[in-house]
């Protein structure tokens, strides 16, 4: 009976640590593996929970400016540095009541649950902020883009990414610098 118990225990054993394997994967895959922030899937699921839950929610669109001339100013490793530091900056920022992502490249997402509960100028500022690097401040810049949910006609998220992409490009055409509502 031993050996019956034995010899059933072993492929239930192998699923069993395929299935952590699996799962291990998907997590890994919904991370971006440079600032940890969620990537575009993992950020998505948890955008379109929050909206459908929270009719105050907020999406914010977040691309670094003058990234590329940092970049190539500085190296690879500033970029990086660069990015890591604006999607510490993000997440600081929602802290438990919102989600950060990183779309790829230099662009970052965001959503909140309560606008209204949130300091735009305080990202802004943070995001503001020079970088350290290696002995030397590095400018950062940034500019956001901001749909508060409740201004839509139906609570969908690609709405909110388009306004917020919308006011992203207001802010950048206004000033290097700042953010922007889309109203």
């Amino acid at each position: 009976m031993d050996l019956l118990i034995a010899a059933s225990a072993v492929p239930l054993l192998g699923w069993a640590v395929h299935g952590g394997i699996l799962s291990c994967r998907l997590a890994s895959a919904r991370r971006d593996p440079l600032t940890g922030l969620h990537t575009r899937a993992g950020w998505t699921a948890r955008a379109q929970h929050c909206i459908r839950r929270h009719p105050t929610a907020a999406v914010l669109l977040v691309d670094l400016d003058h990234f590329k001339v940092l970049n190539d100013t500085h190296g690879h490793a500033a970029g990086d540095a660069a990015l890591i530091a604006t999607a510490d900056r993000l997440r600081t920022w929602c802290g438990r009541t919102g989600t950060a992502g990183r779309l790829g490249g230099d662009e970052f997402v965001a959503v909140v649950q309560d606008l209204a509960a949130t300091d735009l100028d305080a990202l802004t500022t943070a995001l503001h902020q020079p970088l350290h690097h290696q002995g030397s401040p590095l400018p950062l810049a940034a500019s956001v883009g901001v749909c508060p949910v409740a201004e839509l006609p139906v609570p969908a998220l690609p709405d909110a990414l388009a306004a917020a992409d919308a006011a992203m490009y207001a802010a950048k055409g206004r000033s290097r610098r700042g953010s922007r509502t889309s109203r």
